[in-house]
């Protein structure tokens, strides 16, 4: 197995453009952000379901056209008016505001003039004042920026195909207003506690509220098709202690009589900040008006509200949505489960507003208790269900606060559910830890259990769960349990990782299948009644759109010196290698060998290995010499982790080889940090070709693992192992190399 390929994504900054106010001379500022709007359109499908496999992972070209050239304008943001005011905090009192408040400013009710000008030209353009609003624009000097625009209309060679692109439709009415408020809870809850308190709050005071049924973002966005009583409220709502964090020692808790259940109080306040309609996004979906900017807040606020059913009966994580009712839950090992679930996002396309939709697969923290998750998850805690008395080293106490560090758990010897937080562990073991009750009286923990709960600690030599920041609260492990939903964010074992992709292969009509079934399904974004109250019609049927089948490409492959051609005529348009070579293949005579751990019979196969790499080299008309310039040099697995001594084993080698190494192969026994390491110091350090694998690899050493790794080193060395027999047309840019 190699390691080298990694798939990185990189932000780029907002880039600031300066507006300078002419007559005062003052400069100001705004930083404007070009939004660049990436369509997830994973999968065409064609209508007869001839396609082969696809895979989720991959990154797909996007399926729908984009918009014509549109010349992106740089807007001049007004600032706020000056001694603006609000009237007080009523429920019923009507709050005093001017008329077109700029901050309550609908698409139509307030214009700004735009200029542009081409950049060749250069022109000031005065924007007019509002005085009478409190506004005052300044002068602006602006230049166009134009979009690329489309080569062609999608090319002419090729079968023609009718495809179904995973986006579905979405009508909405331009005129139909949106009301945006800002919410403010205190004491500040969790995402699910604060969707518990909104939903509690619009069942309680539906009068106020004006009988709407607002959507939330699950932190400070409420929206909705209606505007509510006041522009300013403030509520007061109680939830059940067992649903929020602890406010007492877990200790002095489990004393508390269960009959008598606490409540906590959260202060909400919804502050109105703006309202708008759809008339912009339906002008530029329409492209009425080439200077017409992307409306990114109502097309938010939009996706808002179709998001509101999936997130209330699912398990959300960013923009996919997870539950055991889409397949059920599957075990992956080390305490993990995977979840089905789809994502969604809702986007501008030339055909209009479209959802897509798409199926998803991820990792979830297995919900057991933390003795079994543990025992799962590290492979030191395997028996200490039998070794009870077994203490923890320091390493392993570090390997075990880490696994469940910030996890959320309940304990299961009370009727009442209380969720905690794992914060750490403590520094005794539970044999050792002591606490004091209300009254000062210091109590040892494990008689507490004893005398309140009846109940014995069986891992006295284990900590506990310290699930408080400031104060002493302990629970014992084996009294907790992981709660449910919790995405499991650690690095996925190799294992893991097969099993999810196992789980995310699906052929086009199974994939199909799937989507349809969300859109249909009660978890969907087509249930619920929040897209009715914002007049929204979303379609439940698949974009159609024509695709081309191109021939397939005429190539070149070496054959003995020889030039063979080859045409892939295979359905899924693969070749293969057999009884052929690479079109340009590379001669390596000075090359060397390092190995990092291995036992004493893996490390005895490195001259095996060194011999059918050479002869699988010979086949595809590659040269590798048969022996390397210094003799293999055999490492423990440790140096890996230390970077200055790598770095000296290496320039020893390279040193060895008169400073002339062609190629350095690292075998290592297992996958490793410093592998990150390995690969900067040799080919940026010290200028070294390297290329990485595996022992348990050699082990096998299988045709096909020797041909990819031949392959990998005559492509790192300089050849070539495929051409295409018509060179590219000449308009197509080229890098030169010198």
């Amino acid at each position: 197995m190699d390691e080298e390929e990694s798939n990185t994504r990189r932000k780029c900054p907002p880039k600031t453009t300066s507006f300078r106010e002419i007559e005062s001379g003052h400069s100001y500022q705004y930083h404007h952000q070009l939004l660049q709007n990436s369509y997830r359109l994973g999968y065409g499908f064609g209508l007869d379901f001839g396609f082969g496999y696809t895979n989720q992972y991959q990154t797909f070209p996007a399926l729908l056209p984009l918009p014509p050239s549109l010349p992106l304008q740089l807007a001049v943001t007004p600032p706020f008016p000056p001694n603006q005011r609000f009237g007080s905090r009523t429920h019923f009192k009507k709050a005093s505001r001017k008329q077109n408040n700029p901050l309550l400013a609908t698409s139509s009710d307030s214009q700004y003039q735009d200029f542009s000008v081409p950049e060749e030209v250069e022109k000031k353009a005065c924007l007019p004042s509002d005085k009478e609003n409190g506004r005052n624009i300044v002068d602006a000097k602006r230049k166009s920026l134009l979009v690329a625009r489309r080569p062609d209309s999608g090319g002419v060679e090729g079968k023609s195909i009718t495809l179904l692109a995973n986006h579905f439709l979405v009508q909405f009415d331009p005129s139909q207003k949106i009301f945006h408020y800002d919410v403010e809870i205190s004491p500040n809850p969790s995402k699910e506690i604060a969707r518990m308190i909104k939903g509690k709050l619009v069942e309680e005071n539906s009068a106020v509220l004006s009988g709407a049924l607002p959507v939330y973002d699950g932190r400070r966005t409420i929206y909705s098709p209606i505007e509510f009583q006041d522009d300013r409220l403030e509520f007061y709502i109680g939830l059940p202690v067992s649903v929020g964090e602890p406010v007492l020692p877990a200790v002095e808790m489990m004393n508390s009589p269960e009959k008598h259940q606490q409540h906590k109080i959260f202060r909400v306040n919804i502050k109105l900040v703006s309202k708008f309609d759809g008339k912009m996004l339906s002008s530029y979906l329409n492209k009425a008006d080439d200077s017409t900017p992307l409306p990114q807040e109502y097309i938010h606020a939009l996706d808002v509200v179709l998001r509101e059913n999936p997130t209330e009966k699912c398990l959300a994580t960013g923009r996919s949505f997870y539950s055991s009712s889409m397949g059920g839950e599957k075990e992956i090992g080390g305490g993990a489960v995977a979840l089905k679930g789809f994502f969604q996002s809702l986007r501008p396309t030339q055909q209009g507003l479209a959802l897509n939709v798409d199926f998803s697969v991820t990792a979830f923290h297995e919900s057991i208790g933390v003795i079994p998750y543990l025992q799962k998850r590290l492979d030191f805690m395997h028996d200490i269900s039998q070794e009870k008395s077994r203490s923890l080293t320091s390493e392993q106490k570090k390997q075990v606060e880490k696994a469940l560090k910030n996890m959320r758990v309940f304990v299961c010897h009370r009727e009442t559910v209380q969720r905690y937080r794992v914060y750490s562990l403590t520094e005794d073991v539970a044999e050792n830890l002591w606490f004091p009750d209300r009254d000062g009286k210091i109590l040892r923990l494990i008689k507490y259990f004893k005398d309140h709960y009846d109940y014995d600690v069986q891992y006295k030599n284990l900590p506990c769960l310290q699930i408080s920041r400031r104060k002493p609260c302990y629970l014992p492990m084996e009294l907790c349990v992981i709660c449910e939903g919790q995405k499991f964010l650690g690095k996925l074992s190799d294992d893991q990782t097969a099993k999810i992709l196992k789980m995310g292969c699906q052929k086009p009509r199974e994939r199909k299948a799937t989507i349809d079934s969300v859109m249909e399904g009660q978890e969907g974004p087509t249930s619920g009644g929040q897209g009715k109250e914002f007049k929204l019609q979303i379609s439940r049927e698949m974009t159609q759109l024509t695709g081309r089948i191109l021939q397939p490409p005429k190539l070149k492959l070496g054959n003995g010196g020889h030039v063979r051609n080859l045409t892939p005529f295979r359905h899924d348009r693969q070749w293969n290698l057999l009884d052929s070579h690479v079109f340009e293949g590379t001669r390596v005579d000075r090359w060397a060998i390092i190995s990092f751990g291995g036992t004493p019979d893996q490390k005895s196969s490195i001259q095996k290995f060194i011999n059918q790499l050479s002869q699988r080299c010979e086949q595809l008309g590659i040269f590798l010499h048969r022996n390397t310039v210094v003799s293999p040099l055999f490492e423990p697995m440790h140096v890996l982790g230390n970077a200055k001594i790598l770095e000296s084993k290496l320039k020893k080698i390279h040193k060895s080889a008169f400073n002339n190494l062609q190629l350095l192969i690292c075998v290592m026994e297992r996958k490793h940090k410093g592998y990150a390491d390995l690969k900067r110091i040799a080919e940026t350090n010290i200028g070294i070709v390297s290329q990485c694998c595996l022992y348990p690899n050699l082990g096998k050493l299988s045709s096909q693992f020797l041909a990819n790794l031949a392959l990998k080193i005559n492509a790192k060395v300089g050849g070539c192992t495929v051409a295409l027999y018509n060179s590219l047309p000449s308009q197509i840019p080229r890098l030169q190399t010198r």
